[in-house]
Formats: C-alpha cells, structure tokens, sequence
C-alpha cells in the first residue's frame, strides 16, 4: 500500500468512527435499554471481526451483557 492508499484508509476509518459517533449520541437521549442493546450488539460484531480477543478485556457484567459468554481464557 502506498502513503496515498493509506491516508485514503485512514481518511475512511475516521468518517466511519465520526459516523458511529454521531450515531451514539444521538441514542444518548433514547431509552436507555435501546442503547444497552445497540452496545452489545455493537461489542459483539467487534469481538467477532477480532476472532473472540475482545471479550477477554471486558468486564465479565459486561461480556453477559453482550452475549459473549466467558473469556476464553480465564488463567491470564
């Protein structure tokens, strides 16, 4: 990838994390369970684009919450 690919790359990532931004606040004043849900379904699609590695740095209320069940691995 060329340094104008990867400034493109970067220029999309940021428009898509303003827009998910956007999208969070304006769910900020909505029913509080309604953001609760969009949360988890939210760390959910991470943790399967990451193969499962994000539930191991969550907090187990909040892997529940989520429906991820149990780190994969508790030992560490």
């Amino acid at each position: 990838m060329t340094a104008p690919d990867q400034a493109t790359g970067a220029e999309v990532a940021d428009d898509d994390a303003a827009e998910l931004v956007a999208q969070l606040r304006e769910l900020a004043g909505a029913d509080p369970a309604d953001v609760r849900q969009v949360v988890a379904e939210v760390l959910a699609a991470l943790d399967r684009v990451a193969g499962g590695a994000l539930r191991e740095h969550l907090p187990e209320t909040i892997r529940l919450d989520a429906g991820l069940g149990a780190a994969a691995s508790a030992g560490h």
